[in-house]
């Protein structure tokens, strides 16, 4: 995610982008809302779904927007939705969700109106929840608009809050042994934006866990860990992997195929992955969409 395009948004527009960000955000539930989220186990989860959203190489604009669900605790591909869109809203810093939601939004529509007992039951979300220069990333403005738990999984530290990767911050890190070890992510607030976990044993560097809605941090962290066979979640390691393989298919880019592609093969696949369906968009409608799905109901 997060590819810049040149330029910057009108200042009304922006304007716009910081109320909405602001009432949408007092609307965050950081706590669990379900009971398999309480469950040690997570016994009654059935359906966990990744999101992502791939970049053309060497262009800004043109991307692949991924929702894949996966069966669990099997950890299966079950369906998928894979569209080629035109993100023509620039990148500000902060106002991410503003460029690809509404892209991710779309996805989760389609999936509901044609095979809703697909629906996940949450989402991971490669990118920032809480953790976040306003305290609310794409994982936060997503999981508003479509009503479903979410959590952010972010690859890299924002350094917001004082949070730094400075020395101290790689000493922690270099104290993670094991898969599972953690530390958390307290801002110069005092608050505790999120936790860095080491998600597998082999990997040496952190996945940046946030809440992003309905879920607390303690069952974010566990859930994740359990959904990792590599270093990045499988959810969204396979909505990755789809959306490259996707765009290598649809535009001819030439390549190998996408790594790991052979762990989804022989899975019974519901697939919704379209044609080339780019969609042009000024950084006001960007807006627009995103308040139009406010309203839109994902029960």
């Amino acid at each position: 995610m997060a590819e810049e395009l040149p330029g910057s948004p009108p200042e009304e527009t922006l304007s716009l982008w910081k109320r909405e960000q602001a009432r949408l955000k007092a609307r965050v539930v950081d706590r669990d809302t379900e009971a398999w989220q309480r469950d040690p186990a997570f016994s009654g989860l059935q359906r966990v779904g990744g999101v992502d959203v791939s970049f053309v190489k060497g262009d800004s604009v043109s991307a692949c927007a991924s929702l894949v669900v996966l069966s669990y605790p099997e950890l299966k591909v079950v369906y998928e939705d894979c569209r080629m869109v035109s993100l023509t809203a620039p990148y500000v810093s902060g106002f991410l969700a503003f460029r690809e939601v509404p892209f991710l939004v779309d996805a989760v529509r389609r999936l509901q109106e044609k095979d809703p007992h697909l629906m996940p039951q949450v989402l991971l979300v490669d990118g920032n929840g809480v953790l976040h220069h306003q305290g609310f990333g794409v994982a936060c403005h997503l999981g508003i608009l479509i009503d479903l738990p979410c959590i952010g999984v972010a690859k890299k530290l924002l350094q917001v809050d004082g949070l730094e990767n400075n020395a101290l911050h790689k000493e922690k890190i270099r104290l993670l042994r094991a898969g599972g070890d953690s530390f958390p992510l307290m801002g110069g607030s005092g608050t505790v934006l999120g936790m860095a976990l080491k998600s597998h044993d082999h990997s040496t560097k952190p996945l940046y866990i946030s809440v992003g809605h309905k879920i607390s941090l303690e069952a974010a962290v566990r859930l994740t860990l359990v959904c990792c066979r590599f270093r990045v979640p499988e959810p969204v390691r396979q909505a990755d992997i789809r959306s490259r393989d996707y765009i290598r298919r649809t535009l001819g880019v030439p390549g190998p195929p996408a790594s790991g592609r052979e762990r989804f093969r022989n899975y019974p696949l519901t697939s919704c992955c379209g044609d080339m369906c780019s969609f042009t968009r000024s950084p006001s409608y960007t807006l627009t969409h995103t308040l139009f799905f406010h309203s839109s109901h994902f029960g």
